[in-house]
C-alpha cells in the first residue's frame, strides 16, 4: 500500500496512457482517436515530470544548491508539449478535410464510400 503512495502520479499516468490507449484502438471516429492521443500524450508528460520532482528539492532557479530538481524532464516535455500540439492540429485539419470530402469522420464508412467508388471491396 506504501508503493501505491509513494507513486501515485505514476500510476495515475499509467492508467491514463491505457485509457488513452484503448479509445484510440477501439474507436473508428477520427475525432475520439485524436483525444485519445491526446490523454495519452498527457499521462507521458505527467510521467516523466514526475520522475524528475523530489520532495524537499527546490527550483534550480532559486538556488545553487545541491538539493535542486532536476530541469531536463521539465525542459524535455516542454518541447513534447509543443509537438503533441501540431500534431493535434495536423490530424485535426486532416479530419475537417476528410469531413468535407467524405461527409463523415467515421473509418468505416469512409472505407465503404471509397470501396464504392474503386471498386474495391473493404
Amino acid at each position: 500500500m506504501e508503493f501505491i503512495i509513494e507513486n501515485h502520479v505514476k500510476l495515475g499516468s499509467a492508467i491514463l496512457f491505457a485509457i488513452g490507449m484503448y479509445n484510440l484502438v477501439s474507436s473508428r471516429n477520427m475525432i475520439k482517436k485524436i483525444i485519445g492521443l491526446n490523454i495519452m500524450d498527457t499521462s507521458i508528460f505527467m510521467f516523466f515530470i514526475s520522475l524528475g520532482y523530489s520532495p524537499g528539492m527546490k527550483a534550480p532557479i532559486l538556488d545553487n544548491l545541491p538539493n535542486i530538481v532536476n530541469p531536463l524532464p521539465s525542459s524535455l516535455m516542454l518541447t513534447g508539449i509543443v509537438v503533441a500540439v501540431v500534431t493535434t492540429s495536423i490530424l485535426v485539419a486532416l479530419t475537417i478535410k476528410l469531413n468535407e470530402i467524405y461527409g463523415t469522420v467515421n473509418l468505416d464508412e469512409i472505407a465503404r464510400s471509397r470501396g464504392e467508388a474503386d471498386g474495391n471491396t473493404y
